[in-house]
């Protein structure tokens, strides 16, 4: 997004792309496994979104808006899923008198620790950890008022074709504008002297530039050797939280969910507390296909799964659910893939959040000093949502233009 904007005003650009593909964390799968353009890292468009928008009309593609009912499995016992609790009210009043930020943890300490406020407990703390892959220990409350009050992520929708068709519209626009762009290139350090840089790749190649816009995820900033002054601003990336996210993709000969209960019938979103805590389907598309998500801080205690062991670990949670045999499931299995976004060696988890510390993070880190050398990513938006596409997108706008002022 940097590169086109750039590449647009007349400047000359070359992207150094570690993989051999571009996207990251955008990682499309072989529609050929699927029978879809499945997504085995971000899916879905959420809320508002108006630079991922605009590319779409830009690109010609649409957006499938998410549709279907949500439903929930608790002691065994399916029902529609219902999130207000008899203390929501409570809730709201309490998040709208905050004036100071602080975890979500301690804030469910001070105001909801009560044994009535169980079952709301667990909600937040739920949605903290699967939908933002957050710890609670960490996350602002703040950040995620604004997410829950406004609003926020619950407008959702696909791209027709998947975000692979986005990724590919802007790598042709940044070729058709003279931007080089160089796979399997994973830079090993940056140094700046005299207004002018020099990026070293892992293989030994050099790129002397005017100046550099680092995007890698947070967690890469440390694997890169930088300059001392901007080691000193990559360091307020601590203060940035960094979550990690399993995918799980299972294709199956045929919706074998629906000879259970026919009522699943346009079942979107299922949400339990087995291991594997989320499902979805891919509805209203008739696909057989199922998808598990597992976000935030327990990921941890999958971390030596391997990727089949990840898989028999989402069918044994859908046995459960169902009170099938997991063997049963197994048979009727086409298709299957598990991403562990830790084990990813360029991204090292999934996507960021906001700490109570994270915008004066962000400052630091967005300043702009001499104009060589510059951060940019979805961890460094400073709008309502932090971790997604659209975050991304518009970080890498603002940074070009900032530049270019």
């Amino acid at each position: 997004m940097a590169a086109r904007e750039l590449a647009r005003a007349g400047k000359q650009v070359t992207i150094l792309e570690a993989r051999e593909r571009c996207g990251g964390r955008i990682h499309p799968l072989e529609a050929t496994s699927f029978g879809y353009p499945a997504e085995g890292g971000a899916e879905f468009v959420h809320g508002e979104a108006p630079v991922t928008r605009e590319l779409l009309r830009e690109a010609g593609l649409s957006l499938l808006p998410i549709e279907g009912t949500s439903w929930a499995v608790e002691e065994g016992k399916f029902a529609r899923q219902n999130s207000h609790d008899p203390h929501a009210a409570e809730l709201h009043r309490a998040l709208q008198e905050l004036k100071d930020d602080l975890s979500v943890a301690e804030f469910l300490r001070q105001r909801f620790s009560a044994p009535k406020y169980g079952r709301l407990r667990r909600f937040i703390e739920r949605m903290v950890e699967g939908y933002d892959a957050a710890d609670p220990e960490r996350a602002s409350i703040l950040a995620l008022r604004d997410e829950w009050m406004d609003g926020g992520r619950r407008t959702q929708a696909r791209i027709a074709g998947g975000y692979g068709a986005l990724v590919e519209f802007l790598a042709a626009q940044c070729r058709n504008h003279g931007v080089k762009i160089h796979l399997g290139a994973a830079v090993a350090a940056i140094e700046t002297s005299h207004g002018r840089a020099v990026v070293r790749g892992d293989n030994g190649s050099l790129q002397v530039c005017d100046a550099v816009i680092l995007t890698v995820p947070l967690p890469l900033l440390n694997e890169i050797a930088l300059p001392a002054p901007e080691r000193e601003r990559a360091a307020a990336a601590a203060d940035i939280g960094f979550g990690n996210v399993i995918k799980i993709l299972l294709r199956f000969e045929s919706p074998w969910w629906l000879d259970r209960r026919a009522d699943l019938a346009d079942l979107s979103f299922l949400l339990t507390n087995m291991r594997i805590p989320v499902w979805w389907t891919q509805h209203p598309l008739d696909l057989p296909v199922l998808t598990g998500w597992f976000g935030g801080r327990r990921t941890e205690a999958m971390a030596d799964l391997s990727e089949q062991q990840l898989i028999e670990a989402g069918l044994a949670s859908l046995a459960d659910i169902f009170g099938l045999d997991a063997k049963q499931i197994s048979r009727g299995l086409v298709a299957a893939q598990a991403i562990d976004w830790a084990h990813d060696r360029f991204a090292r988890g999934a996507y960021s959040y906001a700490t109570p510390r994270t915008r004066a993070a962000q400052a630091v880190l967005s300043k702009i000093d001499d104009g060589v050398m510059l951060f940019s990513g979805e961890a460094l938006y400073g709008g309502r949502d932090m971790g997604t596409v659209e975050a991304a997108l518009a970080s890498g706008l603002a940074t070009a233009r900032a530049l270019l002022d």
